[in-house]
């Protein structure tokens, strides 16, 4: 559900947002009452197939209550939709409401294109939503987007792995890194190159170096979007990561790349030759049918030794509203609808994600295959503390340039200590070109 982020954005037509936006208004009478009149709303997501029939399903229920709206559906794949948000953005002919992703809802937010929701509270019911999920969404006190669906980074365990090898399951409530990597080096040792312990982290994301940095009690960007991550976090991330590759913890380099590059399904996890991944808790249906293991999820290691949780609510996206429409609070209330209904939240289930909704989540609990029940009780039971910042407007591309410099660490290209000091400024200056 949390996938990785095209990087060919089309930004020199979301720059033009900033010109064509200036005089915009927050979207007037998002607070007034529902219309009588007919009107149309635009509505615009990514996915596959399965998302489209479902979403056209929940479509159809809105029109059903209310005869007077109109819902246009206009779906892409994820490779074209933000090329075409951006340009019909800019053109002044947004669509009414949008799912947005995390890496660029600060952008649009930043450059006036998106509804502060609290302007819409008539219409839109948050009150089921949890204040930490609901902070993903919001800047600077304004809430830009509604999290449809939550996730949570955790440790994938291959339980079968564990048996053949004969490794006792850690006691996750209490274990460190340092645990995760002794843990791992008796799996390598026992599978004798069939398996490896960890899959090796820092390929995919950076959320392993936030959650690193937040379990010290650091982050890696402040209210003010500056990279704030001290760099001996970021030395120490990536030195781990080329201790487990050394040591035969984690597979040689090149495998860790061909692996992390041919997406999911071969992944060590999917693949049997990992004990131990890291990945977001709404990934392990999607990872069980891949491997035909029994998967399990385990809470972080080193929660119980820092100074706060690293763990976080992680959207899987979210329900935006331009800041054009012009049908505001109508716009409001099919958001509403969508997060809110239970027969809706029946045939949407978990497609795009554990639903952040608490009420809806309980709600469908009872459809829920086995292994998406395990990530709702994962998402329902470990404990966190407040999001991290909303990725800033010109970050985009933290995830590449951690993938970067995380490849530059294993093939010995540079050194932990100069890949710290890269990383952040890299990513500094990006934000600073954005503005």
């Amino acid at each position: 559900m949390f996938r990785g982020v095209r990087r060919g954005v089309t930004w020199a037509v979301l720059l033009s947002l900033t010109a064509s936006l200036a005089a915009c208004g927050s979207g007037s009478g998002a607070g007034g009452d529902l219309t009588t009149e007919k009107v149309t709303l635009r509505f615009t997501w990514w996915g596959a197939d399965d998302r489209h029939k479902r979403t056209q399903q929940v479509i159809e229920m809105f029109q059903r209550k209310h005869p007077n709206i109109t819902v246009k559906g206009e779906f892409k794949e994820w490779n074209g939709y933000w090329d075409s948000l951006a340009t019909t953005m800019a053109a002044n002919d947004a669509p009414d409401v949008m799912q947005m992703d995390e890496l660029y809802i600060a952008s649009y937010a930043e450059r006036g294109a998106l509804l502060d929701l609290n302007e819409a509270r008539k219409h839109l019911d948050t009150a089921n939503f949890d204040q930490k999920a609901l902070a993903t969404g919001a800047i600077a006190g304004k809430q830009y987007g509604l999290p449809v669906g939550l996730g949570m980074y955790s440790i994938m365990a291959n339980l079968d792995l564990l048996a053949k090898y004969q490794i006792p399951v850690p006691d996750d409530t209490k274990w460190s890194w340092d645990d995760l990597e002794r843990i791992g080096d008796q799996v390598s040792k026992a599978a004798g190159g069939a398996a490896f312990g960890v899959q090796s982290p820092g390929i995919n994301d950076a959320a392993g170096l936030s959650i690193r940095a937040r379990q010290q009690g650091k982050a890696i960007f402040d209210a003010d979007a500056k990279v704030v991550l001290p760099e001996e976090i970021a030395r120490d991330y990536w030195q781990y990561i080329l201790d487990l590759s050394k040591t035969g913890v984690a597979a040689p380099p090149s495998v860790t790349i061909e692996k992390a590059s041919a997406g999911l399904n071969q992944s060590a996890t999917a693949t049997g030759t990992a004990a131990f991944g890291l990945w977001w808790n709404t990934q392990l249906t999607a990872l069980t049918a891949a491997s035909g293991a029994k998967l399990k999820l385990m809470r972080l290691p080193g929660e119980t030794q820092g100074t706060a949780p690293g763990a976080y609510y992680k959207p899987s996206m979210f329900w935006s509203v331009s800041a054009r429409s012009e049908h505001p609070a109508e716009a409001a209330a099919f958001v509403s609808f969508l997060a809110n209904d239970e027969e809706a939240a029946k045939v949407l289930l978990t497609e795009r994600g554990v639903p952040a909704n608490q009420k809806i989540r309980e709600a469908i609990a009872g459809q829920l295959k086995d292994t998406d029940k395990a990530a709702k009780e994962y998402l329902d039971t470990v404990p966190v503390s407040d999001p991290p910042r909303i990725t800033p407007n010109g970050a985009s591309t933290l995830d590449t340039i951690l993938k970067r410099h995380t490849e530059d660490v294993l093939f010995g290209r540079t050194t932990p200590d100069a890949a710290a000091r890269s990383f952040v400024r890299e990513v500094q200056s990006e934000v600073d070109a954005a503005r």
